[in-house]
């Protein structure tokens, strides 16, 4: 598989604290990586590192090859990095289908004149994008829900409604920020087959943040570990399960002997 996204020796210091130290980390197109660590281990920081919040102190982060250090999220995720929330940020006025509708917007081609004078083209992709929308709607079984207020529905599809938005942006690469927090034992196993489909149906990567190890452990093909802004450990969920400095660190005895 070709390299999608690449780290090298990412380092980013705010005042005197490091939250991210030294860090090499890549992900492959199609694949689905885990980011683990405890509280405060750096994994919300280099996600804002990936989407453009934040510019890396030192080192280099590249998407597709191409150096994307200094450009801001509206670029990155023109460029293909899409991203959910741990807390749903969700536009909560709006119905599920314009909430999805919005994220299309990214790829308007009519401009802002186009928009304002509402010509046969505008109209057409504007026509276009709604058909998209509601086949998204439809995959992921919200369809009947389109008009529906975003606010109302239930939570497990509300975390299924991010997802189809970061999808509407066409993406290469999707970040899950700990997208099981708030869930039951069903709807995490309802989330662990979403994610499995959205990687294999969408052809995407998918890098995961996540706190729930069984979520972690039981999709995941790779998992890097985080502790004090630098990684500590890399490999298999079963490498991982088994490394000492792991397991001292963060998943304790009873996860690792499971």
């Amino acid at each position: 598989m070709s390299e999608l996204l690449r780290l090298e020796k990412v380092t980013v210091r705010f005042g005197g604290l490091v939250a991210v130290s030294e860090v090499d980390f890549h992900v492959a197109e199609g694949e689905l990586v885990g980011l683990i660590g405890p509280n405060g281990a750096g994994k919300t920081t280099l996600f804002n590192l990936v989407t453009g919040v934040y510019t890396p102190t030192t080192g280099r982060i590249c998407l597709g090859g191409r150096e994307v250090d200094g450009l801001n999220s509206s670029e990155i995720t023109g460029m293909g990095v899409a991203r959910t929330f741990q807390n749903i940020r969700l536009f909560n006025s709006l119905s599920v289908l314009d909430n999805v509708i919005a994220a299309f917007n990214l790829h308007l081609e009519s401009g802002f004149f186009g928009a304002l004078w509402r010509g046969a083209a505008f109209r057409a992709q504007e026509a276009q994008i709604q058909e998209e929308a509601m086949a998204l709607l439809e995959i992921f079984g919200l369809r009947e829900a389109a008009h529906t207020p975003c606010r109302s529905l239930p939570y497990g599809d509300q975390r299924r409604l991010e997802i189809v938005r970061a999808l509407a942006t066409r993406p290469k690469l999707l970040l899950l920020d700990e997208p099981a927090a708030g869930m039951n034992p069903t709807e995490k196993i309802e989330l662990m087959r979403l994610i499995r489909f959205t990687q294999e149906r969408f052809k995407l990567a998918v890098l995961l943040v996540e706190h729930d190890m069984k979520v972690v452990m039981g999709i995941c093909e790779r998992i890097a570990v985080l502790e004090y802004g630098r990684k500590i450990a890399e490999g298999t969920p079963t490498e991982i399960q088994k490394d000492k400095r792991v397991i001292a660190a963060y998943l304790g005895e009873e996860v690792a002997d499971a």
